[in-house]
């Protein structure tokens, strides 16, 4: 796949599109992974921590996964037909950010529905982003129960086409 301006490196997070979060904005192409080997929900967890942490000087992979699985002992992040979204709000950040991994073989993550993940979303957010965080967790749940689009996530065989697949969502969803 031809790599265009809409997969672009190390971009911040962009802010309000016509009352839509730029989810597009939240990712890049180092914070995004497709088939992944993870084995279980605390690894992909772990791993997520990780990527995050690469983005995140002020934080340590260890300081983001305790705040993820602090968020996890109150409730599963994961939202049924194979889709988690951990999340959390860091002290230590100032402007929202995600990391997106698929995985080649789904893993238990204690979703309403019983059923295996194989698409995990994780945001954080700075700690006084409340309005801001809760607005963008509906955003991503749009993203997910649009038509076709986890099966085409699920499909995608590099960041780039995942990146594109969003960013072209992003733009029909703001229009």
């Amino acid at each position: 796949m031809q790599r265009n301006d809409t997969v672009r490196r190390n971009r911040p997070g962009l802010p309000w599109n016509n009352n839509h979060m730029n989810i597009f904005g939240l990712l890049n192409q180092e914070r995004t992974r497709a088939r992944m080997e993870a084995g279980s929900k605390k690894k992909s967890l772990q791993y997520l921590s990780e990527i995050l942490s690469q983005s995140l000087p002020a934080l340590s992979a260890d300081q983001i996964f305790d705040h993820l699985i602090a968020r996890e002992r109150l409730g599963s992040t994961g939202l049924g037909a194979g889709v988690a979204l951990p999340h959390s709000r860091l002290a230590d950040i100032e402007q929202p950010i995600g990391a997106l991994i698929t995985l080649a073989k789904p893993v238990d993550f204690d979703s309403p529905d019983d059923q295996p993940v194989d698409i995990i979303f994780c945001l954080v957010v700075p700690d006084t982003a409340d309005e801001e965080h809760l607005k963008l967790l509906s955003q991503l749940a749009e993203l997910f129960t649009a038509d076709n689009m986890c099966n085409q996530l699920r499909a995608a065989d590099d960041p780039a086409e995942i990146l594109n697949l969003i960013h072209h969502w992003q733009q029909h969803a703001a229009a």
